[in-house]
């Protein structure tokens, strides 16, 4: 790790690893930072595909813009929505080139599936593990580049302005060490660990989205929190992995406790209806029926399709017990997604000079209020080229500055953080705003987090890995009781 570099990336998902590759073989300095492994990451978990307009006879972007806006509410902003459309195809194609092996149909072409709020099959993906392979192709690229260093088991804890850049403090594991940027791009991933259940990773905490807030970036929706419908309904398991919406796709059906399917009652588009319609349908329907057993059928379709179509979630249920092309899946609704985040323009740059986001952290309008399935990694791909693309015209301009006036890391202090703070934070957002919330109880809830906030806060901690997920958990959950509470009121 050198002590200055053109462009820091902090962040390992498809954004970060896409925009990275903007970068290759240019005479650009660049540092990618992981917070654990490589290969951990949201992405990496993306089951179901992504989507985009490939088949021009049978689709249009016409179709896809009008699916996005009607599964977001029509609360997305329509410029960014038509250059997703309309530009993320070629993107998805250049994954091809780097090797993402994606399904074919018998024809040869890409192999398009079906989603909940999709007019069209456009989902292309790779079996059911698209992200992975996304992942796993982009990292082997990255690697090949001498002017891209890999910092992994490195957590920003710290992101201060200076003179054409910025200084970034990082902990790799109980060392401080610290760099300079001219540039910086978030692409840190959602926030899912706010929550006592979710199928995010382990590093979801929402470390960007407070490092850019404490550098005075705009926040935006933060409250617009998507819950998938159908995670697979584990016992005590904090992280529940997925059964993608592909599943449905493919004809599954959504059943309640006494096996009747009951999703028409509520909307008519039924199983396929976009997820925060079928996620709440389920948690009206446990109310009515008081029981949170709830079950995806697929045993119709033939035993060696499911095996092909859907290995990973196949070995995943047989390790919990369910053989998939004869039981009955177990599914409830869970947090998956986040729409808002760090506020970008159509280039990715944040309200902060210098300082771009993209993916999952990022707010940059096009999923309005509730995602349309399969849109979140051709966002990361889009915004993510857009942002780099812009660093380097920038940079043109730029080369030979110096960064100067670097400022103070933070004071710092010896003691651990008090146990329990995170624990509590995940139990009053599961219980005050899941899928649907409790709006009498959102008040209480946001003094009580605000008082974690104010403790963890305090200057007396030694910096670590546990403080700054906790403080990122906290900032997290505050912003969103507060949006909340300020609707509610409005």
């Amino acid at each position: 790790m050198k002590a200055e570099y053109d462009v820091v990336i902090v962040g390992t998902g498809v954004a970060g690893l896409y925009a990275a590759m903007r970068f290759a073989d240019k005479d650009i300095s660049v540092l990618l930072i992981s917070k654990r492994e490589l290969e951990l990451s949201n992405s990496s978990l993306a089951q179901g595909g992504i989507a985009c307009v490939l088949d021009k006879e049978n689709d249009d972007y016409k179709l896809h813009f009008n699916d996005t806006l009607v599964a977001g509410k029509n609360e997305n902003d329509k410029e960014a929505v038509n250059v997703l459309v309309t530009e993320g195809p070629s993107d998805v194609l250049k994954l091809k080139d780097y090797g993402v092996d994606f399904d074919t149909a018998p024809d040869g072409t890409l192999a398009k599936t079906l989603e909940a709020g999709h007019s069209r099959n456009r989902i292309v993906y790779h079996k059911d593990s698209t992200g992975k392979a996304v992942v796993d192709a982009l990292i082997a690229e990255v690697k090949k580049h001498r002017n891209i260093d890999i910092a992994e088991n490195t957590a920003v804890y710290t992101i201060l302005n200076a003179n054409n850049g910025f200084l970034l403090g990082m902990l790799c594991g109980n060392e401080q060490k610290y760099t300079t940027a001219h540039y910086c791009m978030l692409c840190t991933g959602g926030i899912g660990r706010v929550y006592k259940y979710t199928t995010n990773s382990a590093i979801a905490t929402g470390d960007g989205i407070m490092l850019a807030a404490a550098l005075g970036a705009k926040i935006k929706n933060l409250s617009y929190i998507q819950f998938h419908p159908t995670a697979f309904a584990a016992e005590e398991n904090r992280e529940r992995f997925l059964i993608s919406e592909s599943v449905r796709g493919e004809g599954a059906i959504l059943l309640n406790c006494n096996n009747e399917t009951f999703t028409k009652k509520y909307d008519e588009r039924g199983d396929l209806a976009p997820r925060d319609v079928v996620s709440n349908a389920i948690i009206r329907e446990s109310k009515l029926r008081g029981n949170e057993h709830f079950y995806l059928d697929i045993t119709n379709k033939p035993s060696d399709f499911l095996k092909n179509r859907f290995p990973m979630i196949y070995n995943k249920c047989l390790e919990e017990g369910i053989d998939i092309t004869k039981d009955k899946i177990p599914v409830f609704p869970c947090q998956h997604y986040l729409m808002g985040g760090i506020d970008i323009d159509l280039n990715a740059k944040t309200t902060v000079d210098r300082l771009y986001a993209a993916g999952e952290c990022s707010h940059s309008g096009v999923h309005g209020a509730n995602r349309l399935a399969s849109n979140s990694l051709l966002e990361a791909l889009v915004f993510s080229r857009r942002g780099a693309d812009d660093i380097i015209k920038r940079l043109g301009k730029t080369k030979g500055e110096k960064i100067e006036n670097l400022p103070p890391l933070p004071h710092t202090g010896d003691k651990d953080i008090p146990k329990g703070l995170r624990t509590e934070i995940r139990s009053i957002m599961q219980n005050v705003c899941f899928v649907i919330p409790e709006p009498e109880l959102e008040k209480q809830a946001l003094e009580r987090v605000k008082e974690i906030f104010d403790i963890l806060n305090q200057n007396c901690y030694k910096p670590s890995r546990d403080l700054l997920e906790a403080k990122s958990l906290a900032m997290v959950a505050l912003t969103v009781l507060k949006e909340s509470v300020e609707k509610n009121d409005a």
